[in-house]
């Protein structure tokens, strides 16, 4: 497996990260909250669980990026940064989300800070997630079984209330046409 990472010179932020265990593939891509430990050289309980996602559903490998590039081990280290963002952060999740085969959303229920979530959803089109928090968000893929499978999340401009609490099955897949209420 062919490992890389983009990150700043200064390796606060990283923009990337890169598991290729198949070129002839498309990568699946992976948006999650902010980066931890996962560098160029070292796998952390995350990306392991997204690995696994990735090459289960046929892909040839995982790229993780984040609504935060500021790499911090507790939300609340990377909620406190003068900018948790990170200043090539929304160039390079357009960038990735336009060439992966499929995107995923996966940053928990922290997503909302600084209005990220809705920045994101609105930007890339044809999100995907694992299943819904409560508060509307993606669940983070560490919590979710080994066989989830994705589902299409709904284009709309916000998360709370009715329709917009769910993510849908995309019709025609294996796990078939059917609605997935927001769950914790």
């Amino acid at each position: 497996m062919k490992l890389s990472a983009e990150l700043s010179a200064c390796r606060t932020y990283r923009y990337s990260l890169w598991r290729t265990w198949d070129e002839s593939l498309p990568y699946a891509l992976f948006i999650g909250l902010n980066p931890s430990t996962a560098d160029e050289t070292t796998d952390d309980n995350t990306s392991r669980r997204c690995i696994r996602f990735a090459s289960d559903w046929g892909y040839g490998g995982l790229c993780m990026a984040n609504l935060f590039a500021f790499r911090a081990t507790k939300p609340r280290d990377m909620k406190a940064a003068a900018d948790p963002i990170g200043p090539e952060n929304d160039r390079w999740l357009k960038q990735l989300a336009g060439n992966a085969g499929i995107v995923i959303a996966a940053w928990g229920n922290s997503g909302a800070f600084l209005g990220r979530s809705l920045v994101v959803r609105q930007t890339i089109p044809n999100l995907h997630c694992l299943a819904l928090n409560k508060s509307g968000e993606p669940v983070h893929p560490l919590y979710q079984p080994v066989t989830a499978k994705p589902l299409e999340m709904r284009a709309t401009g916000h998360y709370s209330g009715g329709d917009n609490n769910q993510c849908r099955v995309r019709p025609g897949k294996k796990t078939g046409s059917c609605f997935l209420r927001a769950s914790s």
